[in-house]
C-alpha cells in the first residue's frame, strides 16, 4: 500500500509538478523488495524539507513521511550514487539547455602568491627573541 498525503499542505521546498516531472526518473523504481510505503516524490519532498530548514530528522513535520523512513531512504540514496547521479543530470541538462556542452570542457585554478615583508626568519617587533 503506497501512502501519499496528497492533501497536506504545501511547504515551499515541495517539488512541482514541473520538477517532477524531471527528477522521477532520476529517482527510479526501488530495486528492494518490499513495495514502497509512502511514494517517491514525498520521500524528496521530506529530504528537501530537511536540508532548506535544517531541522534535526526527527523534527520533519508530521504530514511528511515518518523520519526513519526518510532518513534510511536518503542514507541509501547516498551511499548507492543516486544523489550524486541527480545531480550531474541535473547539471548536463541545464548546461544543454544554456546552449553549452553538456560536461564541462575546462577549468581554471587561480593562485596567489603572498610576499612578506622583511628576511625570512627575521627578529622583528612581533616575535621575541630568545635569550
Amino acid at each position: 500500500m503506497l501512502l501519499c498525503n496528497m492533501n497536506r499542505r504545501s511547504y515551499a521546498t515541495d517539488t512541482t509538478d514541473d520538477e517532477w516531472l524531471i527528477l522521477e526518473p532520476l529517482f527510479g523504481k526501488t530495486i528492494y523488495g518490499r513495495p514502497l510505503r509512502h511514494s517517491l516524490r514525498e520521500m524528496v519532498n521530506a529530504i528537501y524539507y530537511q536540508a532548506r530548514t535544517g531541522c534535526a530528522w526527527r523534527l520533519l513535520p508530521h504530514d511528511l513521511p515518518p523520519y526513519p523512513a526518510v532518513c534510511s531512504r536518503f542514507r541509501r540514496w547516498r551511499d548507492d550514487g543516486t544523489w550524486q547521479r541527480a545531480h550531474d543530470e541535473l547539471r548536463r541538462q541545464l548546461r544543454v539547455a544554456l546552449g553549452r556542452q553538456p560536461e564541462p570542457t575546462a577549468g581554471i585554478v587561480d593562485s596567489q602568491s603572498v610576499r612578506t615583508g622583511g628576511k625570512r626568519g627575521a627578529v622583528t617587533a612581533t616575535t621575541r627573541a630568545s635569550k
